[in-house]
């Protein structure tokens, strides 16, 4: 295990969350000293976690930054809505959404922008950041560790579809005892995203299903093609 200063917590505060479809809950936002990297992460502590002693094991999502997706409600990718649901399923049990600053799997809003130009011409999400010379997935996980200790918590079931979201968690000395999956958000434009990420880094998302759904979006393209 990593030998990593530990952060603190710098404030709490409580902000009412309320969300285009008419889902609310009352959250705790956290923000932190100390994180490895300086980025503005926060925590955002929901339902009633057992975050003491007493063996309690919360569901956690670690959740990446997603402007186009999160705010702007993008069909190009599955971000929104899995935040959307995640809030609500954390809210259930009790438990910590961390929503960590790392736009475009870690490359940057623009970079990210770039290669869904690069997407548009044929290449999948992956091949998007190789062709601009720029890591498949840079994201690192080592504030989010910080994080969880700082809330007390190194046990945990991890809402995720991406097994090296755990991995690295495991490795940086969080036990994990559960992966849970999310729900599978599928739109036109994002089956070939979330195809892709079966394919090339493993995520527990079924693939037959996406593959059927991506040969029918391929089809209507076509007939969008030839009908213009």
């Amino acid at each position: 295990m990593p030998d990593t200063p530990a952060a603190t917590q710098r404030a709490r505060v409580r902000v009412p969350l309320r969300f285009p479809d008419g889902y609310s809950v009352d959250a705790e936002l956290v923000t932190f000293h100390g994180l490895a990297d300086g980025r503005e992460h926060i925590a955002v502590v929901l339902g009633e976690p057992d975050l003491g002693e007493s063996g309690g094991v919360p569901l956690v999502r670690l959740h990446s930054e997603c402007l186009t997706g999160d705010v702007f409600g993008s069909a190009r990718c599955d971000c929104g809505p899995q935040l959307r649901e995640a809030v609500e399923r954390i809210a259930r049990t009790g438990g910590v959404l961390l929503y960590l600053r790392q736009e475009g799997r870690g490359i940057g809003l623009y970079n990210k922008l770039d290669a869904y130009a690069l997407q548009d011409r044929g290449l999948d999400t992956y091949e998007a950041n190789a062709a601009l010379g720029l890591p498949e997935d840079d994201r690192d996980y080592t504030a989010a560790a910080q994080m969880l200790r700082a809330l007390g918590i190194t046990r945990l079931d991890l809402l995720s579809n991406n097994p090296d979201k755990a991995g690295q968690l495991r490795d940086l000395g969080i036990t994990v005892d559960e992966r849970v999956p999310t729900g599978v958000f599928t739109t036109p434009h994002n089956i070939r995203y979330l195809r892709a990420k079966v394919l090339q880094t493993q995520h527990t998302l079924p693939l037959p299903e996406l593959t059927d759904r991506a040969e029918l979006a391929e089809l209507a393209e076509l007939r969008d093609l030839t009908a213009g």
